[in-house]
């Protein structure tokens, strides 16, 4: 099993609750070598268009984080730390970074739902849904993993996924990945740093 294989497994296997390893370096987040390829296939966007995470990134960078409305604990401690990250960068740097949340619950995350539950975190996070097959097919070279679990006794179910956050540079790669523990500080760190090295 070649490199991107063993990070994806260990990443599969960070389920919700769980983290993946960092490492030390330049930034907080994790580099890749060789990147993660990005799955070119579409999904759909709060506004019901097709939405690729290779054709409509045309940023220098894109946190792409797979989680869920109905989600316990991790995911909205993740989106309120990325929102967070966003209010410490001055708006030409906001607008060079796009953050977009796959749901892992398509029956229940419609568009709408997802479109309502970004706006209490950022406006201009970007929501997408699916097929269910769809977003597995889409997450998986990325290393997380979605499985949906049983019914709850409250009518609900869990879904457990990999809880990295995965971040595509210019060139349509997952180039460098964060777990679910980064804080709004290292987050914002780390996007100035890999913003300064698209410069060059």
């Amino acid at each position: 099993m070649g490199l991107v294989g063993l990070v994806a497994s260990s990443l599969v296997l960070a389920g919700c609750g769980g983290s993946a390893e960092s490492a030390a370096g330049d930034l907080h987040g994790t580099r890749l070598d060789p990147p993660f390829p990005v799955a070119s296939t579409p999904l759909t966007g709060t506004d019901g268009q097709p939405f690729s995470l290779t054709k409509d990134t045309d940023k220098p960078l894109t946190l792409v984080f797979f989680g869920y409305t109905h989600c316990p604990d991790i995911c909205q401690t993740v989106m309120a730390n990325l929102a967070s990250a966003m209010t410490r960068l001055d708006e030409a740097d906001r607008d060079r970074v796009d953050v977009v949340l796959v749901t892992t619950d398509p029956a229940r995350d419609t568009e709408s739902v997802l479109e309502t539950y970004l706006t209490h975190f950022d406006p201009r996070f970007i929501g997408l849904t699916g097929d269910l097959d769809t977003i597995v097919d889409v997450a998986k070279p990325l290393g997380v993993g979605i499985t949906q679990g049983e019914k709850l006794p409250s009518g609900g179910y869990e879904i457990t996924h990999g809880s990295t956050i995965t971040g595509i540079d210019a060139d349509d790669e997952g180039s460098v990945y964060w777990d679910e523990q980064t804080s709004s500080a290292d987050f914002a760190a780390d996007i100035h740093t890999l913003l300064d090295e698209s410069d060059n």
